[in-house]
């Protein structure tokens, strides 16, 4: 069985099935660090899901494919602001019902337009990247060349992310809303507005995210197509602490999981129980670090404006 752990397709699969469980988690960064908890990033990458297959196949393009995930996905993550921030709902509640809504909705337009053969089989995909330097390196380039675009912007938008959080004027602010949001406004300094803009920058990765399973690493959409990612998301975002290469790292050690749950069934490990090895490390690591870890200070607290 060693021998899992030396083939590179083990850890190609890694960052391709840790991929969307990352997009999620920095999108759930970027709520939390404003004080908003997003629940609905199931829901989001959900809706993004079926309308990157929706709009792919209206235009015969997977990028404006993307567009239309990362569009639906603003559209689902507003609402759910709106209801959070601005009416300051619970937001765990409002979380859950906009993921439950989502999977009803997705089932009735895929069942509505598609019918019950699915999605068409000639749905385009966003292109795999070939790296030219790196394919030809022993073990590494197995693993890192030939990846979806989405992994490799990814990376990219998660160096993006730590900088911007903790190395801009902007990103402070965001941050510090999510600690103090009445300093923040004593400061002068709008909370609602720094809210949303959080909430609203996690939403385009969390939609990336969505897109990745139904037009990145596949070419359809299926019913309950993210399978619980979008929580997993969320235990990747504790477990590395509200920080983007931390949140990062964590999808990736899901990803490890996943991935390894695929090879071990070659080793006539029982299916349904390799299955549920990416859900009981959630738990685990949940159970373990959530205690531990330290969220924002006002995270989940609705903040009301003093007259």
């Amino acid at each position: 069985m060693i021998e899992i752990f030396t083939n590179p397709q083990l850890w190609a699969s890694t960052l391709t099935l840790g991929t969307p469980i990352a997009l999620g988690a920095l999108g759930g960064t970027f709520s939390e660090k404003t004080g908003v908890i997003n629940i609905a990033i199931e829901g989001t990458m959900l809706t993004s899901g079926f309308f990157a297959v929706l709009f792919t196949n209206y235009f015969s393009n997977p990028w404006l494919g993307l567009l239309g995930a990362i569009i639906s996905g603003l559209i689902i993550t507003l609402i759910f602001a709106w209801g959070s921030i601005t009416l300051a709902a619970d937001q765990i509640v409002l979380g859950m019902s906009i993921n439950i809504i989502a999977l009803g909705l997705t089932t009735y337009l895929l069942n509505d337009i598609y019918g019950y053969i699915g999605t068409p089989i000639h749905t385009k995909q966003l292109p795999y990247v070939s790296l030219p330097y790196i394919k030809n390196i022993p073990f590494i380039g197995e693993i890192l060349n030939g990846q979806s675009t989405i992994f490799y912007l990814g990376v990219i938008f998660v160096l993006l992310s730590h900088w911007f959080l903790f190395h801009t004027n902007l990103g402070l602010r965001l941050r510090s809303v999510g600690e103090n949001p009445e300093a923040v406004a004593t400061a002068g300094l709008n909370v609602f507005k720094l809210r949303y803009i959080g909430v609203t920058i996690g939403s385009v990765f969390s939609a990336m995210g969505g897109a990745f399973l139904s037009i990145g690493i596949s070419n359809s959409f299926a019913v309950n197509l993210t399978n619980g990612r979008g929580y997993i998301a969320l235990a990747a975002m504790i477990f590395g602490n509200w920080t983007p290469l931390g949140a990062y790292g964590a999808a990736m050690l899901f990803g490890f999981a996943s991935a390894l749950s695929m090879f071990l069934q070659n080793y006539g490990v029982s299916q349904d129980l390799v299955q549920m090895l990416p859900y009981i490390l959630t738990i685990l690591v949940l159970v373990g670090f959530g205690v531990s870890s330290k969220p924002p200070a006002a995270d989940g607290e609705p903040y009301e404006k003093l007259d």
